[in-house]
């Protein structure tokens, strides 16, 4: 949660939105091996399921951000969160960590 909730003048960043992480890492290594996020809205310090609107306001905006970065795209995945998806073998250890929500 975060407290960005009625602050004038920053609309467009969408304090409203936010994210719960879903980290998979390879045991061996630590190595990130998948980020799935699940989109929360957030009224009165409570979340709430956003609607697909701002579910895919938040895809597309991570998705844009993560483009500049190179090497991964986020997409729905098959739970219905949104995935990072690394397009190159090489960004996999920097990917997640370099392209997040605290990016924007």
């Amino acid at each position: 949660m975060n407290d960005y909730e009625g602050i004038a003048g920053y609309e467009e960043f969408r304090g409203d939105l936010s994210l719960m992480y879903f980290v998979e890492v390879e045991p061996t290594s630590g190595d990130p091996i998948a980020l799935e996020m699940t989109p929360l809205r957030i009224s009165r310090f409570r979340p709430t399921r956003p609607s697909s609107l701002d579910t895919e306001w938040l895809r597309r905006t991570l998705d844009r951000e993560c483009r500049k970065l190179g090497g991964a795209t986020i997409e729905f995945g098959a739970s219905g969160r949104l995935a990072l998806a690394w397009n190159d073998e090489h960004v996999r250890g920097v990917a997640p960590s370099t392209c997040s929500a605290t990016s924007l």
